[in-house]
């Protein structure tokens, strides 16, 4: 069995982020990149998934300009044996991913699908579903643990949910860390390029971002001294009670 495993380059968890100064975006002009933490983790879950003999290839596959293949780089030298580069630009929604990555299972034919919880970027939490929409396969989100039954060729998915317990954690594993001798075979290894146009994915969206604004900044706190001037406070300052 297959496992293709979709990574994305979002700016570095670390980074500070600032905003455009014509506020069209996020600035990544000289801005550290690197692999989205959560495709970290479907990454390690489909290397142990391998590890334990229930899988015979692991590819990684990100879609976005030239400098995905540093992500790719990573991913190989994590331990994925392949990796796919589709060429599109910078700027992909979420549907245009989804249609990708269905094009790219209909080609590669693998038998699952492993993909972050979210990027860190726009946290939209929605390729996964629509993918799985648009092949028309099960899917398992929010996944806390993943045991495959080979003879059954079933998954079963515990995940986590508002009101119940699954896990105390959210993250599946640690993914390990990408050793230097792993680091230099990886810079050697051959990456698939590919485009949309070879996958017969028409690249368009009905989505338009208007506009990127920072939070508003949060007041300084303030100390009450009694329990009835905290009770004033939240009735007819705050409001909400």
């Amino acid at each position: 069995m297959k496992i293709m495993v979709a990574i994305k380059r979002v700016v570095d968890y670390a980074v500070k982020i600032r905003i455009k100064s014509d506020k069209t975006g996020v600035e990544t002009t000289n801005v550290k990149m690197s692999m989205n933490p959560f495709c970290e983790i479907a990454l390690e879950e489909a290397l142990k998934i391998k590890e334990s003999g229930f899988a015979s290839e692991v590819i990684a596959v990100s879609m976005g300009p030239a400098q995905c293949v540093d992500t790719l780089r990573t991913g190989l030298a994590m331990g994925a044996d392949r990796a796919i580069h589709v060429d599109a630009p910078a700027t992909l929604f979420p549907l245009s991913v989804a249609k990708l990555l269905k094009a790219l299972v209909e080609v590669e034919k693998p038998g699952l699908l492993i993909l972050g919880k979210q990027a860190i970027d726009d946290d939209c939490n929605q390729t996964g579903q629509m993918v799985a929409g648009l092949l028309n396969w099960p899917q398992g989100t929010f996944a806390s643990k993943v045991v495959l039954d080979k003879e059954k060729n079933v998954a079963t998915v515990d995940r986590e949910v508002d009101g119940g317990l699954e896990t105390a954690d959210l993250r599946l594993n640690q993914p390990r860390y990408a050793t230097l001798p792993n680091i230099m075979k990886a810079k050697s290894k051959a990456i698939k390029k590919m485009t949309a146009e070879e996958l017969k994915v028409e690249m368009r969206s009905d989505m338009e971002v208007v506009q990127v604004i920072e939070p508003p900044k949060r007041k300084a706190g303030v100390i009450v001294s009694s329990v009835d001037e905290l009770v004033d406070k939240l009735m007819n300052e705050a409001h909400v009670i």
